[in-house]
């Protein structure tokens, strides 16, 4: 049986926590995702590097770092990096590929961002990119991030952005989900507001964006069972036309989603 077509878990499995589903699905491709073009490139990561590079002593946390391309560009314009994921295998692909391209300064930790292993005011900047949706509870993250971050620090964090529509907003949450069994909810820039003035940050600046995915490209990295991606063509298929058209939906499948970059700092 090939990997794209896995078996869903049977009704009589045992339960697994969130954290467990998260790491299951992002281990056994870790590898793809330091190769994939989303992930290694865009506007969102030259940004994070200018705001690096503004603070060449600081110590940087970065987030739920994935195969650790905020680590790479961040890097070479801070003392030190701590990448920081739930799954040891894209930690072992970070390590592995700072190695090779000779960054001293990243080393790697496991653990939930909803739960720091850090001290209190540890980090001058906080970042995360493309991982916060896969978060069971944002807001306990952010205040995490509040707490080990110095005075005068920043957090900027880069991810999908659901409009707040609620017809958009279900096609959305919808077509993640059967992409990726680990999503948890793409928030609106609204609710990503309340829930940073919940934790005590305040913006400093927000950056909207879009992201082209091709679809074969994107299901294929995450391993997409046959079976998800058809639900996902017949729901695209299925949605009226503003949908369609605000997704820019293509015939092959491929479509635009929105992203952001928000930084914060404490309020």
């Amino acid at each position: 049986m090939s990997e794209s077509q896995r078996p869903s878990p049977a009704a009589g499995d045992a339960p697994q926590s969130h954290n467990a589903v998260v790491t299951g699905q992002f281990g056994p491709q870790a590898s793809a995702y330091l190769t994939s073009a989303n992930h290694a490139q865009g506007a969102d990561l030259e940004q994070l590097a200018a705001l690096a590079q503004t603070r060449p002593a600081a110590q940087l946390l970065d987030l739920g770092c994935g195969a650790g391309h905020v680590s790479f560009f961040a890097a070479p314009h801070v003392a030190r990096v701590v990448a920081y994921d739930l799954s040891p295998d894209m930690l072992g692909v970070v390590a592995d590929e700072a190695a090779r391209r000779g960054l001293a300064n990243i080393v790697t930790q496991q653990g939930a961002a909803e739960s720091l292993p850090f001290e209190d005011a540890s980090f001058d900047l906080v970042f995360s990119r493309y991982s916060a949706h896969h978060w069971a509870d944002v807001g306990a993250a952010l205040r995490e991030m509040r707490r080990v971050l110095r005075p005068g620090g920043r957090v900027a964090i880069c991810d999908v952005a659901s409009t707040g529509q609620p017809l958009f907003d279900t096609y959305l949450q919808a077509v993640e989900v059967l992409r990726d069994t680990s999503h948890v909810r793409d928030y609106s820039l609204g609710e990503w507001l309340t829930m940073a003035a919940g934790a005590g940050l305040c913006v400093v600046s927000l950056t909207p964006r879009t992201l082209e995915l091709d679809f074969r490209t994107w299901t294929t990295r995450m391993r997409t069972p046959e079976p998800m991606q058809v639900a996902i063509r017949a729901l695209q298929a299925a949605m009226a036309d503003d949908v369609r058209r605000h997704f820019k939906i293509q015939p092959d499948g491929s479509f635009t989603l929105d992203t952001f970059t928000l930084e914060l700092a404490v309020g």
